[in-house]
């Protein structure tokens, strides 16, 4: 091994003087033919997609990049950006945020989807996730929503472009039948609607596209990151110091010895 050129190694990126390749193709002419979003896939999968591909890939990124200020990863943007940090140190604490709780069930659904293909298909759905909710979580993920009842708006406009694709022969729509059929099975063990939220759709959509589970979640990262830069920016604009998470005139509850009064 030359103890230089051999200590890094990537099939992403070759560069020389006045050379740069992505994936094999030069930049200069990627640069004006790719959208965004075939870039981020030329960059994971290693080929350029289709543009029907581009087009699926762009919808899954464009309805999760902001869901408000009460949402964990926005509010913190806002705080951060009161505290002094820049745009680039609020992306930083928010995308540090965003793990397993407030920003991994996209990849967890995704896992998800996967098992029951791999149980048989739609029709192991309720198996399946009676196992999961027994050995993973009670929390069912892609499903459920604490704010948008009966229908998060964004889940039936992706998973009709999901249809619309798999007329069209660009997916299989076998992930969206598995997704409706957690669907079916949540809303038969409770009794009403139970329903499927931006996580479950996004990862109908990746799953349909090929991407793995670790590489939903990144996405979701990528996604969510237009909305906190936008926040970010909106709360530098408009000022204020250490702001926290509520007004200062509500305060927490103390349960510890001797309170106040």
């Amino acid at each position: 091994m030359n103890d230089v050129s051999d200590w890094w190694r990537t099939s992403i990126i070759d560069m020389a003087p006045g050379v740069i390749k992505v994936r094999g193709h030069h930049i200069q002419d990627l640069i004006g033919n790719v959208s965004f979003p075939q870039m981020i896939w030329l960059m994971l999968r290693g080929e350029l997609p289709s543009q029907a591909q581009s087009r699926l890939l762009e919808a899954a990124l464009a309805a999760a990049v902001d869901h408000g200020p009460q949402a964990p990863s926005i509010a913190a943007a806002r705080m951060a950006v009161t505290c002094g940090l820049g745009l680039n140190g609020a992306l930083a604490s928010t995308v540090n945020m965003l793990d397993d709780v407030h920003g991994g069930a996209g990849e967890q659904a995704v896992e998800l989807y996967h098992m029951i293909e791999a149980a048989g298909g739609p029709e192991k759905a309720g198996a399946v996730v009676e196992r999961w909710r027994s050995e993973r979580s009670r929390f069912v993920p892609g499903f459920g929503h604490r704010f948008h009842k009966p229908e998060d708006p964004r889940a039936p406009r992706l998973l009709t472009l999901v249809d619309e694709a798999a007329e069209e022969g660009t997916v299989s729509g076998r992930y969206a039948t598995i997704g409706r059929a957690v669907q079916r099975v949540l809303n038969a063990a409770k009794g009403t609607p139970v329903p499927m939220n931006i996580d479950g759709a996004t990862a109908v959509i990746y799953a349909e596209l090929g991407f793995d589970p670790p590489l939903a979640h990144g996405l979701f990262c990528l996604s969510r990151s237009v909305g906190v830069l936008a926040h970010a920016w909106e709360q530098a604009q408009q000022g204020g110091r250490n702001k926290g998470p509520t007004p200062p005139r509500y305060r927490w509850t103390y349960d510890g010895p001797g309170p106040i009064g």
